[in-house]
């Protein structure tokens, strides 16, 4: 895993001596992945293995616009990865590079007593490790099949669709007690405008422009953590 270093671009402000604070409310946090969490794509990592990154490319291009339904053009993309030795994963693990900002934003939720989660329309094999790699113990992605050892160009299990995103974000408050007003989502593509809409403070970051001109909060980066700056306000 490689990523930019950078210092911590938000900090929360000390309180003038004399002067009472209201407690800032405990919040759950969750983040998109590809292109949020990570400067990435998976899918298009994955089918440079597969010699279909262009049209891989292309097809998520258009899906993030809102241009395409996302169930159906991650079975087009998937479709293409057929044949792809789950070895080919292993490097895709490590050529994924961090957002600058997205350890620091984890860090400072974490230290803040938030919980953050991650829900990808991207793939647990992929997600998994890098969740874990910051401390995150909550997240759902997209299953992908292997048979004997290869990719069979097809996943299994519920696909995360932008409705499933939002669904994610309602269990996820109640199971861990955090009012809906007390939430935050934050994403960059059309599958995450139902959870951006559905949270109490929705964030697009470096986001297609339908997600601009839809969220509520926008923050065209570079750093990830330039999202507290919203919540901190809000």
């Amino acid at each position: 895993m490689t990523e930019t270093p950078a210092p911590l671009s938000a900090a929360t402000a000390e309180p003038v001596e004399g002067t009472a604070t209201a407690p800032s409310p405990r919040r759950l946090v969750v983040m998109d992945v590809d292109s949020t969490l990570i400067t990435q794509e998976v899918i298009e990592l994955i089918a440079a293995h597969a010699g279909t990154q262009d049209l891989v490319a292309a097809v998520t291009e258009r899906a993030m616009r809102g241009e395409l339904d996302f169930a159906e053009s991650l079975r087009e993309r998937v479709a293409t990865l057929a044949g792809v030795p789950v070895t080919a994963l292993d490097e895709v693990r490590r050529t994924t590079t961090f957002t600058p900002g997205a350890r620091e934003l984890v860090a400072e939720c974490h230290r803040r007593g938030w919980v953050v989660a991650l829900v990808s329309g991207g793939f647990t094999e992929v997600v998994a490790p890098l969740a874990a790699e910051l401390g995150i113990t909550l997240f759902r992605a997209n299953h992908l099949e292997v048979v004997d050892g290869v990719l069979t160009g097809r996943t299994t299990g519920q696909v995360v669709d932008r409705a499933y995103k939002a669904q994610t974000l309602r269990e996820l408050a109640e199971q861990e007690g955090v009012a809906i007003e007390h939430t935050v989502a934050i994403g960059d593509g059309a599958n995450d405008l139902d959870m951006i809409a559905a949270a109490g403070i929705g964030i697009a970051f470096a986001a297609k422009p339908v997600v601009r001109e839809q969220a509520p909060y926008s923050v065209d980066g570079p750093r990830l953590d330039a999202v507290l700056e919203i919540i901190d306000a809000a």
